[in-house]
């Protein structure tokens, strides 16, 4: 075997690195304080992702009563199920990156790359001269008259 998978790693070194840091961290204001601040940040974050959560529904129900597909916004609420989870999960890392996905312009950014990277496959349905020189168009042109019985 050529090493560790990086979700293997990754599962292993985050909970080190959390507890090294509120080691560090409870050493320089005391572990009362320490303790504190990893309830409040959860207590906060999670209020701020369902507060956040309900604007993306509504945004939701709009897109979908336009007959608009909400991949948007379905990308942007699985972000905040990953933000409340990092939150809710005790540690400093954590917490950081569970409040940066709750900023708005850099979660619609990472949607938008989920979006672009996995999902949308630009000239898929209709391949055209442009996407692949082996496909000739033809158009044909005519009338046609509807016939109703």
């Amino acid at each position: 075997m050529r090493g560790l998978p990086l979700g293997l790693l990754l599962f292993i070194l985050a909970p080190i690195a959390e507890i090294w840091l509120m080691i560090d961290i409870g050493s320089v204001i005391g572990a009362g304080w320490t303790v504190l601040i990893i309830i409040a940040t959860a207590v906060i974050g999670g209020s701020l992702v369902r507060y956040q959560g309900l604007g993306i529904i509504t945004r939701m129900n709009l897109s979908a009563s336009r007959g608009e597909l909400p991949a948007m916004e379905m990308i942007e609420g699985m972000s905040l199920l990953i933000s409340g989870v990092l939150l809710l999960t005790p540690g400093f890392i954590t917490d950081t990156l569970g409040f940066l996905i709750l900023i708005p312009p850099l979660r619609r950014w990472f949607a938008l790359n989920m979006l672009k990277r996995f999902f949308i496959i630009p000239n898929a349905a209709t391949p055209t001269a442009d996407s692949d020189p082996s496909v000739t168009t033809t158009t044909i042109e005519g009338e046609y008259r509807r016939i109703d019985k």
